[in-house]
């Protein structure tokens, strides 16, 4: 039987928030951090979030981008849980809001099977404030792993999700177990299991406990 095991990345597999690490140096880090916040709790619609956010960093250029996004701090075992998995007979992959300049090195690092995120648009080597991609909305993840269970035929019953914020809450209706990783109240709510520590190895424990 196929199993699948999907994951955030923007704190859940990485310890942070990419689009933070990239306001940073254009001293942005508070005004971007406290929308981020308000899309994670779900006080605001996280397409509009998105756009916001991604407007403010206008500007920046796109190989400092890359690497910022090269240089991100993994998630405390990070590492295990995504090798573990695998033994454990799962394709494990990264559904982000965030963005392909850090999830594609992250992901290769990490052995994941494939990245699915959004993509910052540059003109001439600069950020023109813009962004695109399938991963833009808050339904998008959900709409996302019914495709990918469709085709790799696996069950709902064989689907693990593992995420931290409100636009995780559209992929955890399809999963039977759905893991809420330091998360927002909003999520935990949704989580048929919930890890308070910065510890992605603890996964392992609940997915053997199932």
């Amino acid at each position: 039987m196929s199993k699948l095991a999907v994951f955030d990345f923007d704190s859940t597999l990485m310890d942070g928030e990419t689009i933070d690490f990239l306001a940073a140096p254009l001293g942005l880090e508070e005004a971007v951090a406290s929308i981020t916040e308000r899309a994670m709790a779900g006080e605001l619609d996280f397409f509009k979030s998105l756009v916001a956010r991604v407007a403010l960093i206008e500007g920046l250029e796109k190989e400092k981008v890359d690497a910022i996004c090269a240089d991100l701090p993994m998630m405390p075992g990070a590492q295990e849980v995504v090798a573990g998995l695998k033994e454990r007979g799962y394709t494990v992959v990264c559904f982000s809001g965030g963005f392909r300049n850090a999830t594609k090195p992250a992901c290769d690092r990490l052995g994941i099977d494939a990245d699915f995120s959004n993509f910052l648009h540059s003109e001439n080597g600069i950020l023109t404030g813009q962004v695109g991609g399938e991963m833009m909305y808050s339904d998008a993840k959900g709409d996302m792993i019914v495709r990918m269970q469709g085709l790799l035929g696996v069950s709902r019953e064989e689907t693990l999700v593992v995420g931290d914020g409100a636009n995780d809450l559209s992929m955890f209706a399809h999963a039977d177990t759905r893991v809420a990783f330091c998360a927002k109240p909003v999520l935990k709510e949704a989580a048929t299991h919930c890890v308070d520590k910065k510890d992605l190895t603890q996964i392992l424990d609940i997915v053997d406990s199932l």
